[in-house]
């Protein structure tokens, strides 16, 4: 598992981290995100709305956020 800690950055900086995270995991990979900004429970879901990777948890923790992202099949050209 991956972690991206952006614990003390304000938006877009945690959605920018875990978007290049994403660019070189495998598909099935896990990725948690740690966030103290509370747009990213927002943010990071809508990022991802369109697939291909979704959105396993979103937890409020004694540091801020926890999302766990899971990695999808990169599209085919």
């Amino acid at each position: 598992m991956t972690v991206v800690d952006a614990r003390g950055h304000r938006c877009p900086v945690p959605s920018l981290r875990l978007a290049k995270a994403l660019e070189t995991a495998r598909p099935g990979d896990t990725i948690r995100l740690l966030a103290t900004d509370p747009m990213a429970r927002i943010d990071v879901p809508h990022m991802l709305a369109d697939g291909p990777h979704r959105v396993l948890t979103v937890q409020d923790v004694e540091s801020g956020l926890e999302i766990t992202v899971e990695t999808g099949a990169a599209p085919s050209d």
